[in-house]
């Protein structure tokens, strides 16, 4: 493994208890289908009314780390991560705001800087109307995996 997995790796929060009847994460084939998450920090509230897009950027970066977690919890090690085929990025925003892509970029450059070209991905980022709990962000993603 490379010092740079090794360093993100030791780096990581604890993968949060499953808030429901489902996984963290399913794997079919060489890829792993990762549930939604939520950012570590406790928050509640929208982009655009109680968060700015730079923070709702650091809540979406939050995201990735948890999303990362899941990968090394799930695969042993980051180093078995091929590439990030999508993500998924839902941002709880007021009706006017509309920089939905600002935000999500915070889980995408995270991803791009743990995997290089890997990390680059098929992305959609949408704005809700509400989220679990109030949480400003929601970010799922499917991972292609070494066999």
């Amino acid at each position: 493994m490379s010092n740079k997995f090794a360093e993100i790796e030791a780096s990581l929060p604890p993968v949060p208890q499953a808030a429901g009847n489902y996984v963290h994460a399913v794997r079919t084939g060489n890829h792993l289908y990762l549930a939604g998450k939520g950012p570590i920090s406790d928050v509640k509230g929208k982009v655009g009314a109680e968060f700015t897009k730079e923070e709702g950027y650091q809540y979406a970066r939050e995201v990735g780390l948890t999303l990362l977690a899941v990968l090394k919890a799930e695969l042993g090690t980051l180093a078995k991560v091929k590439r990030v085929v999508k993500v998924l990025g839902m941002v709880n925003a007021t009706p006017e705001f509309g920089e939905h892509p600002f935000v999500i970029n915070g889980c995408s450059d995270l991803f791009v800087e743990t995997f290089g070209d890997a990390g680059r991905h098929a992305r959609s980022a949408v704005g809700m109307g509400s989220l679990p709990h109030g949480i400003p962000v929601e970010i799922e993603a499917i991972v292609e995996v070494a066999d």
